[in-house]
């Protein structure tokens, strides 16, 4: 009997739904995962469930094993913890990280597995893509010891920006938000919080991840003069207006993307598997447990997303919990 699994799928734009999949056989150089956990990055797939993705971005916004085409229908996600049930010894029976959509089991090759080591626990583990996102942006703007820095945004991206910045050494962090239960947040991860009224300017880095227009223009007040914006937030297919006159020029300031799809230049003798296997080994901090504020059943997608996508549930990554289903 041919094998299937269950897999969330986007059917339209706002409305999901769960299909069987078949699914194949592993190769001799291919894993079969049973999937533990997922999780759900809100900017991102909150945006695809909405059906918000640029025509021209369709191909740079595919994840790794996606199905189907943008705005749907679309398997989409890639925040996915598993165990390997068949494949070579070495990964049998050890816990993954792989860059899948929400479903119950799944084969790809060896190669896209990468082991999460023992000292974080597999529900943790989901937060490995948000995590690499977050290393990738600490390569591009490569803060300083001392800095002053500021990370506007306090979704589950600038939440992980900061508690990696937390760590450096003699650096002024602040996490920055307009909604002020995020300083429960901010003060899990050993940064400071402020609202964007209240936040210290002279900033020799502002990492930008809010997704609002507002956001972006309090992140440039905030800098010292020759400061960088690192922007991280993607914004679809949204237009933004920026406040390029009065002191932009004088003050010599400077707005810089960043953005997972590459590894940073600054690193480039760095590959993605280093990367992921380095986040990896960051989330052995129980701090980033902070970073996952809710719990779902994989069977709850359907009605999980439309709630998600309009706000109802607040949420930086909202994980999702998977019984063994055959």
């Amino acid at each position: 009997m041919k094998r299937t699994a269950r897999a969330f799928w986007i059917g339209s734009p706002g409305h999901g739904e769960i299909r069987d999949v078949p699914l194949p056989d592993p190769a001799e150089d291919e894993v079969l995962v049973r999937s533990l956990w997922s999780g759900v990055s809100r900017g991102t797939e909150t945006l695809v469930f909405r059906g918000g993705v640029p025509e021209s971005q369709h191909a740079a916004m595919r994840a790794p094993f996606q199905d189907g085409d943008f705005p749907g229908p679309v398997k989409y996600g890639y925040l996915n913890v598993g165990v390997v049930e068949e494949g070579p010894a070495a990964l049998l029976g050890r816990t993954v990280f792989c860059l899948y959509p929400h479903q119950t089991r799944y084969v790809v090759p060896a190669s896209a597995v990468t082991p999460v080591p023992d000292s974080v626990p597999a529900g943790r583990a989901v937060l490995a893509g948000t995590v690499e996102t977050a290393v990738n942006a600490l390569w591009d703007a490569r803060p300083l010891i001392g800095d002053r820095i500021a990370v506007v945004g306090g979704g589950m991206v600038g939440c992980s920006v900061a508690a990696l910045l937390a760590r450096f050494p003699g650096a002024r962090v602040q996490l920055v938000d307009a909604d002020p239960t995020r300083a429960k947040t901010a003060e899990a991860l050993g940064v400071g919080f402020a609202l964007p009224a209240d936040a210290l300017g002279d900033c020799d880095l502002v990492v930008h991840a809010s997704a609002t227009e507002q956001g972006l223009a309090r992140a440039l007040e905030l800098l010292t003069p020759e400061g960088t914006v690192l922007e991280l937030s993607w914004y679809g297919d949204r237009k933004v207006s920026l406040p390029l006159g009065e002191a932009f020029h004088s003050r010599r300031l400077v707005i810089r993307s960043s953005q997972v799809g590459t590894v940073s230049p600054n690193r480039a003798n760095r590959s993605y598997a280093d990367r992921l296997a380095l986040a990896l080994d960051l989330l052995a901090d129980p701090a980033l447990d902070a970073l996952v504020t809710g719990e779902s059943d994989f069977e709850e997608l359907p009605d999980l997303l439309p709630r998600l996508a309009s706000g109802e549930i607040p949420a930086l990554c909202h994980r999702v919990r998977y019984t063994d289903m055959g």
